[in-house]
């Protein structure tokens, strides 16, 4: 029988897996996809979070599956929101975060991919080192209309490929890499 994925990307975000279908296809892995809520713990750890959130798909689905934890990590807000970004995100959204911020703008993004299987559990982290813009640009979801990459001028919200250069695209990569030479 033909196997229609290789593996499920797990998530409430459809956002996320889309982008992370289409990075994912540049390598030859086919990504399905299971829309679910995963329990997610407190931590100060993005990879403890993912790795407690891909155990828990894991005993959903009993296939190979990845999750994504990410998080926004400014430098003046002490790393802020950081593995927190989801709820912050929810809460106050980007004009909070723009209302905190004076002058001090520098910031990283950050993706942690896990994956599992019934004997596996592997982690690789992607980063991408930026700042905060003045205001929100562009019509991205989540933290790109406020995001500005390293030596550019435009946030990820109006960056035409930023599925090539994005800390989800590097954790990817890192996991493509591992994944079809296990």
């Amino acid at each position: 029988m033909l196997q229609l994925y290789d593996l499920f990307f797990v998530s409430s975000n459809p956002h996320k897996y889309k982008e992370a279908k289409k990075i994912l296809d540049s390598f030859g892995i086919k990504l399905g996809f299971f829309k679910s809520e995963l329990e997610e713990i407190q931590s100060n750890s993005l990879k403890d979070i993912a790795i407690h959130k891909v155990k828990n798909a894991f005993s959903k689905y009993k296939k190979p599956v990845i999750v994504e934890d990410d998080g926004i990590f400014i430098n003046s807000l002490s790393g802020f929101p950081g593995p927190y970004s989801s709820y912050v995100f929810k809460t106050i959204g980007n004009k909070g975060i723009l209302n905190l911020l004076t002058t001090k703008r520098q910031a990283k993004f950050v993706s942690i991919i896990t994956y599992c299987d019934k004997k596996t559990i592997e982690s690789f982290e992607g980063k991408i080192i930026g700042s905060i813009a003045n205001s929100q640009k562009g019509n991205g979801w989540g933290y790109d209309p406020i995001f500005i990459p390293k030596n550019s001028n435009k946030t990820f919200a109006q960056i035409d490929d930023k599925n090539q250069i994005s800390h989800r695209y590097k954790a990817l990569k890192k996991f493509s890499n591992w994944y079809l030479h296990k």
